[in-house]
Parts: structure tokens; C-alpha cells; sequence
């Protein structure tokens, strides 16, 4: 039967610590693996420290964030503006024509205000309280597909002003 006294690390996995500095009869001795003369061999230094050049941490630009180059923008128009334009079935056409939307945007839907008569909304997004109010009260919502072409838009700027 194992004892505990009878357990003992594999050979070879506990090594003595290598003692440097001891004078020069053994190995390691005089300048103890440091080379010869600079501030290493003398004393301690950090290891980002760079001899008094400007240090790569400040070398380097900081980084303001991250920016989506691939982020699809919406055209917010609420419910009030909806009740406002007195139009039955609205369509981008018809926010363009108004004034409320620019040329080729894509709209999504708020539910800032109420409505009270049934109209039929043509738009490319919708959030579920404005889809509820105008569900609510008798209308109908159709989501639009987005005007990019693939799954997703055209990347907006380049390498460089994506930092």
C-alpha cells in the first residue's frame, strides 16, 4: 500500500535555483550572465523601458474607439408625424415628397405619439411598440427590404478612419 511519506516528485522535476554572483571559481560568477558594462548589468530596469527614447506606448497613437464601417443607418420617423401627414398609405415616396426623409435613406418606424385612424406603413424597420400602436389601431405595417444590395451595406470609409 502507497504511504504518503512514500510520494516523491518524478526525477528531474525539482532543480536547485542556479546561484550567480558567487565569485569567479564557479559558473555564473563575475558579471553573473549580465554582460559587461550599461545599466542592465548594474541595476534593475523595467522591461518597457527603452534607454530614454520615446517608450512604444507613447510611440503609438491611442486608439479612439472602434466605428463600424459596416452599420446600418435608419431614418427615425414617429407615429405623430405619421398622424400629422393625413396620408392613408405611407410610403418612402410619400416622406420624400413631405420633406420628412432624404433621397434613397431607409426609414424605421418610432412609436413617439399616438394614432387613431388606420393607415397601411410601408417601411424598411418598425419597433414592436409602433407596430403595436398601429396594429392597434386598425392598421397595417409591410416591411420594406433594405436599398443596400447584399447582406449587408457598403463599407464606409477605409482602412484608416476605421480606428
Amino acid at each position: 500500500m502507497l504511504r504518503l511519506h512514500d510520494l516523491a516528485p518524478p526525477p528531474g522535476a525539482k532543480r536547485k535555483r542556479k546561484r550567480v554572483a558567487r565569485g569567479t571559481g564557479g559558473k555564473g560568477g563575475k558579471t553573473a550572465g549580465r554582460g559587461t558594462k550599461g545599466t542592465r548589468a548594474r541595476g534593475t530596469v523595467p522591461v518597457w523601458y527603452e534607454g530614454g527614447q520615446l517608450p512604444l506606448q507613447v510611440r503609438i497613437p491611442k486608439r479612439k474607439g472602434f466605428k463600424n464601417p459596416f452599420r446600418v443607418e435608419y431614418q427615425p420617423v414617429n407615429l405623430d408625424t405619421l398622424d400629422e401627414c393625413g396620408l392613408d398609405e405611407i410610403t418612402p415616396e410619400a416622406l420624400l415628397g413631405r420633406g420628412l426623409v432624404s433621397r434613397g435613406s431607409m426609414i424605421k418606424v418610432l412609436g413617439r405619439g399616438e394614432i387613431i385612424r388606420p393607415i397601411t406603413v410601408k417601411a424598411h424597420a418598425a419597433s414592436e411598440g409602433a407596430r403595436a400602436a398601429i396594429e392597434a389601431a386598425g392598421g397595417s405595417i409591410e416591411i420594406l427590404p433594405p436599398t443596400f444590395k447584399g447582406p449587408r451595406p457598403a463599407a464606409a470609409g477605409n482602412q484608416h478612419t476605421n480606428r
